[in-house]
């Protein structure tokens, strides 16, 4: 017996891959556009989280090639030690006034500032409240926390408000996503404060899928609901609309002292790379300025929820550009992400273990950069391959 045998014995993906129904680790050989060049072929791309379509903005990828040609490639070292940058302080000061913030702080990943913020944060005898549905990373911070992680039911506020009378108001953190990364629904945050406040907890909302979608000029679900000074976290990755990699945590500057100090994510990471960090900040400026990338993702978003409910798809919750095509079965899930793929469509099959084996469905994902033409086109083939699968 050795610790490897899981390995080889591991042969699902393999047996997939054999019979032509492999997802994942597509090759793309271009820009992250509207249209992208995968395994050779171009394909309308609704599968990317690029909601504003920034990452090939000439003015974001000019500020990356001054960035390397001022500060080099990497930064050498944690933000600790020798790993900050001016511009890595700049990028903070922005975020945090951004998001309405006192203080932010930058990772290296979105995934390691959730797993950074709370493991930190929640204590031995501590507990981390999660939404059923909330990110892996969210998950993964709870599960590496010395506290114990309670699970309500998605979205639901009876569910929550159980949980919360169980623990007594002994101190505890409520972490939701703003918008759901696969539901494309949105955490009902209002409740979730109010619940937070009765039972003496706090809360953190995750807003990756959210930043440069909802609120004013993008701002996120709790400025959405005018709750920033009542959320006490506030999380938020780059690799979305802000067109680069990275994330982040805002909060109360005691807060983001705390962090600095404590989170073992931030002080044993090497720092975000100079070319992300001027993304960033020059995707920030584009936002701020071009507030029609907003209004034109809305209108995307509103048209497709709207064609595909037309159809006769279940979109279920959705409500923002993340919009699931509920299929269930997961064989005929597989089989539209491949004809989708055949007729030059560019989506994202949700399978288990992600989702229960009769809950499959479709993720696909709208950008503010998507022209009605190609909405169009891509409509026609969904409207196809739906009735030939017998799925509308």
């Amino acid at each position: 017996m050795s610790i490897l045998d899981k390995c080889y014995k591991f042969t699902d993906a393999r047996k997939v891959m054999a019979m032509g129904y492999y997802p994942y680790f597509r090759v793309i050989t271009s820009e992250q556009d509207t249209e992208v060049i995968c395994n050779g072929k171009k394909m309308l791309m609704m599968g990317s989280n690029s909601y504003l379509g920034l990452t090939n903005h000439p003015r974001v990828k000019e500020a990356a090639i001054k960035a390397i040609q001022k500060y080099g490639s990497g930064c050498a070292g944690s933000r600790f030690l020798n790993g900050t940058l001016d511009i890595h302080i700049e990028l903070e000061n922005e975020l945090a006034k951004f998001v309405g913030k006192e203080e932010a702080i930058c990772y290296p990943t979105g995934y390691q500032a959730n797993v950074g913020c709370i493991s930190t944060m929640v204590g031995k005898n501590d507990f981390v409240i999660t939404d059923k549905y909330d990110h892996a990373s969210i998950i993964d911070g709870a599960l590496l926390a010395e506290g114990k992680m309670l699970r309500f039911k998605h979205n639901d506020m009876t569910s929550l408000e159980q949980v919360l009378k169980e623990i007594k108001g002994k101190n505890s953190l409520i972490v939701v996503d703003g918008i759901f990364s696969m539901e494309g629904d949105i955490a009902n945050l209002p409740v979730i404060i109010e619940l937070a406040e009765k039972y003496n907890a706090v809360v953190m909302v995750d807003e990756a899928h959210s930043l440069g979608v909802l609120g004013n000029q993008g701002v996120g679900t709790a400025a959405h609901f005018g709750l920033t000074d009542k959320t006490a976290f506030i999380m938020g990755t780059f690799s979305k609309s802000l067109a680069s990699v990275g994330g982040f945590i805002a909060a109360d500057e005691a807060l983001i002292h705390y962090l600095k100090h404590k989170s073992r994510a931030l002080i044993f990471s090497a720092s975000l790379p100079p070319a992300s960090t001027a993304s960033v900040l020059e995707a920030l400026k584009i936002i701020k300025e071009e507030p029609e990338r907003i209004a034109k993702l809305w209108d995307n978003t509103n048209y497709m929820l709207t064609e595909f409910k037309a159809m006769g798809y279940n979109t279920g919750a959705s409500c923002t550009p993340v919009v699931p095509l509920h299929i269930g079965n997961m064989m005929t899930t597989f089989n539209m992400w491949r004809r989708l793929g055949e007729e030059g469509v560019f989506i994202n099959p949700v399978v288990p273990p992600a989702v229960p084996p009769s809950s499959c469905l479709i993720r696909t994902s709208f950008m503010a950069t998507h022209t009605k033409e190609q909405l169009d086109m891509a409509l026609d083939k969904f409207r196809i391959i739906g009735k030939e699968l017998q799925i509308i």
